[in-house]
């Protein structure tokens, strides 16, 4: 066990002496003197589910007014398994409305964030959300982040029995402290500490934040094995008969830092009940908050910790400590890592209809008004929304009378076109907040990859590739939110304007892509493109995806 306090992080300190994730939250809402919240308050509130931000597009005429940076909030919801009533969608249209740009951002990991809200308007949102039963509790700091599952219940039968898993998982693993209520709802300081003694995150929480997936094969939709625990249903006759797990998944680095980098999560073994894949969670869980890097942040998540003990040893002492020991991992067999666009139905004959939201974002355009299109499905009280770890949205649990009504508003405002129009590749895509609130972006992400996009289809028209599925994802930095290292063709930035080019990641999720060009803009990323597109062409196997010739092609040049 680590025991070394010696260089502990400032994080460390904070968390330690916070009283419970309350720190002086309170004083700093009520200072009426700045945006901002105090330095130690700004990393607690992410144990709340909040980032403090600001407009980077306006810094610079900020400072020469001598005007305080224009700081704002981001809040995540806690959504396991990504699931809202219609109710609760007007609920939030409304809350993103009051509160925040307005803009509804789906995320890659199946939930909400709003962004833009103003320091006054923290507690406000907030208690609105609870009216609604919502909550983002833990949706970030050093905590189990949203847990993630198949998206769609058309996808399995046994969609139902992963998403209810998904749910255990996320209430398992909350903190026990009542600071979320007592700062943000009932503004009184209740601590009853008998109640607040937190076993598995006890006062230190973990060294870093820390991801759950949930697959149902064949569909890999929510790229399992990024997560820092991953769990594959292994179904036998139609039943799911138990999990293999898998752990030490993650995609951030940092550039010019060789000792960070992206991983996949590595399979323990195999578990045969409900029972030991919640123990097993868990002890996974301990096992991280007791030998993790508490001194380097950037080398604290779970995939360090387990190159650092290597894959035996940590499998050993998860074992110990759940008192059962791992069968081998079962067989199983992904087949696509997509959404099914469009309408779908299930085994109950319930329809669901896939739509495309373009880096997850919901807001109103003079030519596509998204947003009121979906307030007024809501309004029917016909559909529940459902989130995909793609960043898009499912329109679910349609009954077959209520579908042309349905289908009837997609037409109307445009939805389902917009959405049978988007090519593969656009439909394929995926990218982070990045510029211009999130404060590590060195570049461009969702505001770019549409245009980018936009240029790059015309090379895959001349290819004749415009219906391929080829993968491609954006991130500002080197963090990974946007996923891109899982990807068959990804962009890092790394200045304004400027990424690293990344090939090679299969189509499936189960191989990362290498860095194939440095630093580069656009006019060399799509002259880079068109000569691997036409190689492409030239020299694939059959049906050789993109991503697998592109690993091939790699190992040629090498």
């Amino acid at each position: 066990m680590n025991n070394d306090k010696v260089n502990l992080s400032s994080v460390e300190r904070i968390k330690t002496s916070s009283n419970g994730l309350r720190g002086s939250l309170k004083e700093s809402l009520a200072d009426n003197f700045t945006g901002a919240i105090r330095e130690d308050d700004q990393t607690l509130i992410k144990f709340h589910g909040m980032y403090q931000q600001d407009d980077r597009d306006r810094r610079e005429e900020r400072v020469s007014k001598k005007l305080e940076w224009l700081y704002s909030y981001m809040i995540r919801l806690r959504l396991p398994g990504g699931f809202l009533t219609p109710e609760q969608w007007v609920g939030l249209n409304e809350i993103a409305e009051d509160h925040s740009t307005g803009t509804i951002k789906v995320t890659t990991r199946q939930t909400i964030q709003l962004h833009g809200i103003l320091k006054s308007h923290l507690k406000p949102t907030i208690q609105a959300f609870n009216l609604q039963h919502l909550d983002s509790i833990a949706a970030c700091g050093d905590v189990n982040r949203n847990v993630t599952c198949t998206a769609n219940p058309s996808e399995s039968p046994l969609h139902k029995e992963a998403y209810e898993l998904a749910g255990k998982i996320s209430e398992m693993c909350l903190p026990k402290t009542q600071s979320y209520y007592d700062i943000w709802i009932d503004d009184e300081l209740l601590i009853d500490r008998k109640a607040e003694e937190d076993p598995l995150y006890q006062d230190r929480y973990l060294p870093r934040k820390l991801k759950i997936g949930i697959a149902v094969p064949p569909n890999n939709d929510v790229d399992v094995f990024i997560n820092d625990i991953a769990l594959i249903a292994i179904i036998e006759n139609d039943k799911i008969v138990g999990y293999n797990i898998a752990a030490g998944g993650g995609l951030g680095a940092t550039h010019g830092n060789e000792t960070t980098y992206a991983r996949l999560a590595s399979i323990l073994g195999f578990v045969d009940t409900e029972e030991k894949v919640l123990k097993a969670v868990y002890e996974i869980i301990t096992v991280q908050r007791d030998f993790g890097n508490r001194s380097d942040r950037k080398l604290s998540r779970l995939k360090y910790t387990i190159d650092k003990l290597g894959i035996e040893q940590y499998r050993t002492e998860v074992e110990k400590r759940t008192g059962f020991s791992f069968e081998p991992a079962r067989e199983f067999k992904f087949e696509q890592r997509k959404d099914r666009y469009g309408w779908t139905q299930n085994h109950e004959g319930k329809y669901f209809y896939t739509i495309f939201v373009e880096h997850g974002r919901i807001l109103n355009t003079s030519e596509y008004p998204l947003k009121s299109g979906l307030l007024k499905i809501a309004q029917t009280g016909k559909v529940n929304f459902r989130f995909t770890c793609n960043q898009n949205l499912i329109l679910a649990d349609i009954d077959e009378k209520d579908k042309s009504d349905i289908e009837n508003i997609l037409t109307e405002f445009g939805i389902s076109d917009y959405t049978n129009g988007a090519s593969a590749l656009r439909k394929n895509s995926v990218a982070c907040v990045a510029l211009n609130t999130c404060s590590l972006a060195l570049a461009e992400a969702q505001r770019y990859l549409p245009s980018l996009v936009t240029k790059i289809e015309p090379i895959l028209e001349k290819y004749a590739l415009l219906e391929e599925d080829i993968t491609i994802r954006m991130t500002g930095c080197p963090n990974g939110c946007g996923r891109s290292p899982n990807a068959e063709i990804g962009f890092v930035g790394t200045a304004y304007g400027k990424y690293n080019l990344h090939i090679g990641g299969d189509r499936l999720g189960m191989r990362l892509n290498t860095k194939f060009k440095e630093n580069i803009g656009e006019e060399e990323i799509l002259e880079t493109l068109d000569k691997l597109f036409e190689k492409y062409v030239k020299d694939r196997h059959g049906e050789e995806s993109f991503g697998d010739f592109s690993y091939r092609y790699l190992q040629t040049i090498t």
